[in-house]
């Protein structure tokens, strides 16, 4: 439904080097989901405004909120915490555009930084696809690799290994995501080390530019929010993800390509989450009453 919202690109302010607060605009169409059998259209019209920000003495660094309004009466609806929405909006995205784009017989998956995105990307990946059996090799960090593996003891589809270095991990894995939230440097200095044919996902966007104009296509999930990047014009064969996933672009055109996707994110997501969250409980939150001046004139 991306080409029937409203959605300007986000805006950030950066108190800090590496900090960062990030306001996502978005009005979803009305009704903005499919009507499926069984299921009423939501007649309501929704906009949002989420802000995002990253920070260096925050603990967690990430944090997020939503103010969800009516389009139709702009009346404020709801005040949401989205941390949890974002984390695994964003697990999702990663775990969606990975089948999409990986190659016919890709097995293995890799995984550096093993935080909440981390772990949010994993159980989608897993329960994607509850069928398929996923060999999963880890970048160890301090404990946090065993700790990742303890999280996921009771799923059977899946398999981990742990490795020292990102460089050793992508010359072994078909899909490489990386969801550490602030690389400094690049991860692998050489990209040569990619396998052919892999899938390269940069969850928070840094470490892997060297990629940008040496792999054979790149994805964004937005032009608007990716047309900046500093080597965007010499992107070769970019799209949106989107329209692989709408069937409008093959994605993959051979499985000796090595793909790149930036998914920067999209409060689209955001908003659809916070709607459908907010349909399953109004009925059961407290309302909180707001006085408002009625008149037209009040002053």
């Amino acid at each position: 439904m991306k080409q029937k919202a409203e959605l300007p690109a986000k805006i950030s302010v950066h108190p800090e080097d590496g900090e960062f607060f990030t306001s996502m605009p978005c009005l979803l169409p009305s009704p903005y989901t499919p009507e499926l059998e069984g299921v009423t259209r939501y007649e309501r019209r929704y906009f949002g405004v989420k802000e995002v920000h990253r920070l260096l003495n925050a603990v967690p660094s990430l944090g997020s909120d939503m103010m969800l309004y009516d389009a139709q009466t702009g009346e404020l609806l709801a005040l949401l915490d989205t941390d949890w929405i974002t984390t695994m909006r964003t697990g999702a995205v990663a775990a969606a555009s990975a089948k999409a784009l990986r190659k016919t017989n890709a097995e293995t998956y890799g995984l550096v930084g093993l935080g909440n995105t981390a772990r949010a990307t994993m159980l989608c990946i897993l329960e994607q696809e509850p069928e398929r059996q996923f060999p999963v090799k880890l970048v160890r960090y301090k404990d946090q690799a065993e700790q990742f593996i303890e999280r996921f003891k009771e799923y059977k589809n899946v398999s981990f290994e742990i490795v020292n270095s990102a460089e050793e991990l992508a010359g072994e894995v078909d899909v490489f995501i990386s969801c550490i939230t602030n690389a400094q440097d690049l991860l692998v200095p050489n990209e040569k080390s990619f396998k052919r044919g892999v899938t390269v996902i940069p969850v928070h966007m840094r470490g892997l530019q060297n990629c940008d104009t040496t792999f054979d296509r790149v994805f964004g999930d937005d032009t608007a929010h990716v047309c900046g990047f500093k080597l965007f014009k010499q992107w070769p064969d970019y799209n949106e993800i989107g329209e692989v996933l709408n069937g409008r672009d093959p994605g993959r055109k051979s499985d000796v390509q090595r793909i790149i996707d930036y998914n920067y994110g999209l409060a689209l997501h955001d908003v659809v989450y916070a709607a459908k969250i907010y349909e399953l409980l109004k009925d059961e939150s407290q309302d909180i009453k707001i006085e408002r001046e009625t008149a037209k004139f009040w002053v």
